[in-house]
This record gives C-alpha cells, structure tokens and sequence, in this order.
C-alpha cells in the first residue's frame, strides 16, 4: 500500500507570533498549494492564531498543537481542551511526546484519554512513542515500544487507528545530533508496525503512517525517508529555520 508522506515540524517552546509570520512568509511560498507530502506545523499555544491566520488559504501545510488536556472543560489552569484547538484551526494533536511523558510525568494512561479526546473531537493524533538509550542499550526497545503502543491506543478501534499517525523517536537522538542510521531507524520502524499489526492487523498496520523523529536534518533526510517503513518525520530543532524545514519537506516529496 501507498502512503503519504507526513513530515511535521514540533517547535516545542521556541517561535513567538512575530517569529511565526516572519517564518512562515517564506516558508509557504515554498509551498502554495497542495503537495505529495502532507505538511505540519506545530507551533506554540500562542502562536497557533497567529500561524491560522497566515495559513488561511493554504492547501498545502496543516496546523497542529503540541498537546492538549484530556478533559473537556473546567477548573484545569493553564489546560487546552481539544475543542479550543478544533476553534482555532487545529488539525492534529502532537501527543506522548518523550518531554511530556519524562518531565511532565504523562503515562500511557493519561496519553491514553488524549487520544480518545482526540479523537472524539475530530483531531487527527500525532502519538509519539520512543526508547531511552538506557532502555536501548539494556535490551529493552521492544518492551518499552510495545507497552507504549498497547497502553496508549488502549481502546482504539481499528477504524479509528488507520487515521492515527505514529511518530517513533529515540529519546537518545532527540536533540543532541545522533541519529539512528538509516538501518537502525528501519528496523525499529518495522517492528513498531508489526505491533501495529498485531493489535489491529494487517490492513490497518499497511495504511498507518509512522513518522521518525531524532535529530533530522536536510542532510540525513533523503536517505532516511527512502526506507520503506518510514512514512514522514517529526522534526524539531531543524524545523526552526524555513529553508532548513523546507529542504527537509522536499526529501519527501
């Protein structure tokens, strides 16, 4: 089966709205109209309206939020709720990323009822799953890929999964210039389908898109998305720069 590419861009705590425009008046100029790869941007809570606004009109790039509450409304101070992302033009929903699950001690449990208010509200989740080196290096990945896939999609249907995007991002990689090589990432990869195909078979685990995230740049990108298990990238630091990202989105086309 055919998949589209998806290559997102996760800014974590870094774009303002004024660093929003002046990124994004290049960068869609790259891009004006639909594309063969679809096309993420996830920019800050305060930069989301920012970034609708500019995008109006854009078939090619999409808008996503970082995270979101699990809950629907009430006394949650400094929450997001799914149906203000909805609101605001939102897309998709980056969730379980390795920073919410180590610093903000997020479970699968709790990722687990995002992904259901995700879902519920029409969203369109970006779930991260990833391995420390510890955890690598201890024998652990797949113990730790596959608790993190069953626990978070606890309750998902099959329906449900074909239009949830995985993003497997070795916590060791994520932000100190490591990479997987192009063998290691597909091999991982291809496990994470077949844990895909074990819980909700081979129809669903042939259409699910499942990103790499872990240090990507222009340089390494091409030969990494020609493996055949890698459908995208969640990017993060390399994403800061249009020309950077945008180099990145070409390897994908």
């Amino acid at each position: 089966m055919s998949r589209k590419n998806i290559i997102a861009a996760n800014w974590k705590m870094n774009m303002g709205p004024s660093e929003t425009a002046a990124f994004l008046d290049p960068f869609l100029k790259s891009f004006p109209e639909a594309t063969s790869v679809d096309i993420v941007l996830a920019p800050p809570f305060v930069s989301l309206a920012k970034a609708a606004k500019l995008m109006a009109g854009n078939s090619a790039v999409a808008l996503s939020a970082q995270n979101m509450s699990q809950e629907a409304s009430g006394a949650y101070t400094g929450e997001i709720n799914s149906a203000m992302l909805k609101e605001i033009g939102c897309k998709y929903v980056i969730l379980g990323h390795s920073e919410r699950r180590s610093i903000y001690g997020e479970d699968d449990v709790v990722i687990n009822k995002k992904v259901h208010a995700a879902l519920a509200a029409g969203l369109i989740p970006i779930l991260c799953i990833g391995e420390s080196l510890e955890e690598r290096d201890g024998g652990q990945l797949e113990f730790v890929l596959s608790r993190q896939l069953e626990g978070s999609l606890d309750g998902v249907d099959a329906e449900q999964m074909a239009g949830i995007v995985v993003a497997y991002e070795p916590v060791w990689a994520i932000g100190t210039g490591r990479t997987a090589s192009p063998g290691q990432a597909q091999e991982t990869q291809a496990y994470v389908r077949s844990v895909v195909e074990r819980l909700f078979g081979a129809a669903v685990a042939a259409a699910v898109r499942i990103q790499y995230g872990g240090s990507v740049k222009p340089g390494n990108a091409a030969e990494l998305i020609g493996q055949p298990d890698i459908d995208g990238f969640l990017v993060g630091g390399a994403s800061l720069d249009p020309t950077s990202f945008a180099e990145i989105v070409k390897a994908g086309l």
